[in-house]
């Protein structure tokens, strides 16, 4: 059988397929594809836009909202234009650089939203943990430096991904059975010894994964037990209210994304277009929810969202 590499003398276009199994629905599939992408887009530029323009809101905490917006109009943006051309049109092919820039980007950007739903629990736990000490150890300029240090650990973590991807031989096939080029889903078509890559994947993902679950996990049983010494059951309640958006947006995050790695690895049984569409919740449904949570759990947001809107 004729192999190829991912070289110069290599293949130079890949085939996206789209939903494999669901050829037929792709039309009627754009629809909420689409209405999530418009609206994760007027959603996360709000929030950017009402925080740049409110200089109340110039705080760590909507800091970090702007943060997490960018992460979600970058991973959403990165995969959801080329999958309506997909759906739309049948333009199903994208370059083999292009295929492995994809890639790169939506990873590293899932792994850059991670580690900013970590600093964000580290920010619930100083608010409600260390109240008097909370604007001297968060300051606007620790907020950035951490968010810079994230960025580099996902480049860093990510950038051999496509880089290991490229040292692989492909045995006449070059469909990929996704509307992105997910790295296994590009990994699954080799003909080659593909363990180094399958390997590399698994511990990224369970180190990234598992550190940061653990430091978010670490950081709530801290403020659980802070909560409970409180003899104010008001104040249980405002401390609990303070982390109910985090808490929500987390669930969506991290829920599918588990789901999505687990069928991808282990769900040998489960029909392809459940894997696909597991891993395209993760990519669509967090943008799109994220800034309505924050924009109706946070009341000093809310507020500053509705005087822009009755100015319209």
């Amino acid at each position: 059988m004729e192999s190829f590499n991912l070289t110069s003398s290599g293949p130079t276009m890949f085939i996206l397929n789209g939903i494999t199994g669901l050829e037929a629905a792709h039309i009627w599939i754009s629809i909420p594809f689409s209405t999530f992408y418009i609206i994760s887009l007027l959603g996360n530029f709000t929030v950017l836009f009402v925080v740049s323009k409110e200089q109340t809101l110039h705080k760590p905490m909507y800091l970090l909202l702007c943060m997490l917006a960018l992460t979600d109009i970058g991973i959403s943006t990165c995969v959801v234009p080329k999958a309506l051309c997909i759906f739309w049109f049948g333009f199903k092919e994208i370059t083999v650089d292009g295929c492995l820039t994809q890639m790169f980007f939506v990873h590293a950007v899932a792994v850059m939203r991670s580690a900013v739903l970590v600093t964000m629990a580290f920010d619930r736990y100083e608010a409600i943990c260390n109240p008097l000490r909370y604007a001297t150890i968060l300051t606007n300029a620790r907020i950035i430096k951490l968010g810079l240090v994230g960025l580099i650990q996902a480049v860093l973590f990510i950038l051999p991904v496509p880089l290991l991807l490229r040292r692989l031989p492909f045995c006449a096939n070059h469909i990929i059975p996704h509307t992105y080029c997910e790295h296994i889903a590009v990994v699954k078509m080799s003909c080659g010894d593909t363990r180094v890559n399958w390997t590399y994947s698994l511990v990224i993902a369970f180190v990234i994964i598992g550190l940061d679950l653990t430091l978010i996990g670490l950081s709530y049983g801290l403020i659980i037990r802070a909560v409970f010494r409180i003899n104010s059951k008001k104040a249980h309640q405002k401390a609990l209210n303070t982390c109910t958006a985090h808490i929500c947006v987390m669930l969506m995050t991290y829920t599918p994304f588990i789901f999505s790695i687990l069928t991808q690895r282990f769900g040998q049984g489960i029909p392809a277009h459940v894997h696909i569409l597991s891993a395209n919740l993760y990519i669509l449904v967090p943008p799109m929810l994220n800034p309505i949570i924050y924009g109706v759990k946070t009341k000093e947001l809310r507020d500053k969202v509705g005087k822009y809107t009755c100015r319209m």
